[in-house]
């Protein structure tokens, strides 16, 4: 037994600090032979949410454009994805369900490191999946807080 994952989640959402989780998830892959696998969940009201499980055609063309682009840089960066996976609803709920789903050995994130009371209005996505995720969760941080992109 290995101590490394087989399968990594990268979720992504576009923002700085995901690409670098990206570059991290890329790395962390290619270092230990592991399937990698990216998810992007476009944020839908709870009472919306229900509906739009099953109506892939409810998720905007910018969802698809945003994951499409994910897949080809890190493709660009020498990684290799097993699947690309576009969702709607709780972002949080969405990415834990979804590692549980393909067993991921690990989710890889960003943070974008939400002010004080913005946390506390608003909650954090990468605080959510870390409390409720059934596997190890990387939170890569970026910007003043942590290392810049490379």
């Amino acid at each position: 037994m290995s101590i490394f994952p087989t399968k990594i989640l990268l979720a992504t959402d576009g923002s700085a600090d995901a690409e670098l989780a990206a570059h991290t998830a890329v790395e962390l892959a290619n270092a230990t032979g592991s399937e990698l696998h990216v998810a992007y969940v476009e944020p839908a009201l709870p009472m919306i949410a229900g509906f739009a499980e099953a109506d892939e055609e409810r998720i905007g063309p910018e969802s698809r454009r945003l994951l499409d682009e994910q897949v080809r840089r890190i493709e660009a960066a020498g990684g290799t994805v097993a699947r690309a996976h576009l969702d709607l609803g709780r972002p949080d709920e969405r990415i834990v369900r979804l590692a549980e789903e393909i067993g991921a050995g690990l989710i890889v994130m960003g943070s974008r490191g939400l002010g004080g009371m913005r946390r506390v209005l608003l909650g954090s996505i990468s605080d959510s999946v870390v409390r409720h995720a059934h596997c190890p969760v990387l939170v890569v941080r970026g910007g003043e807080s942590g290392p810049g992109p490379r």
